[in-house]
């Protein structure tokens, strides 16, 4: 399963993306995550239901600091991106 994630709040300035990447690192995923101009983040996510389950209850949470106000997430394609990783985009 592969699924793109739009979260907004304060997750800039809060370690909101090294906290994705381990997190994500850990549970066996792959993707990608970035901040966006509007001061929101995006992630792309692959991996088994159960793991990314557990990814978007962490997300959900964020990294002590972070306060998610909005999580919007979509399933995608299953193709993958290429990636062997999961990856912090500038």
């Amino acid at each position: 399963m592969r699924r793109r994630y739009l979260i907004g709040g304060r997750v800039q300035g809060v370690g909101f993306r090294f906290f994705a990447q381990r997190t994500a690192s850990r549970l066996g995923l792959l993707g990608w995550v970035r901040n966006l101009p509007d001061g929101g983040v995006e992630l792309e996510a692959q991996g088994d239901q159960n793991s990314l389950a557990s990814f978007e209850s962490a997300l959900r949470q964020g990294p002590r600091g972070a306060q998610v106000a909005h999580f919007e997430h979509t399933e995608i394609s299953d193709e993958p991106d290429g990636g062997t990783a999961f990856a912090i985009r500038g």
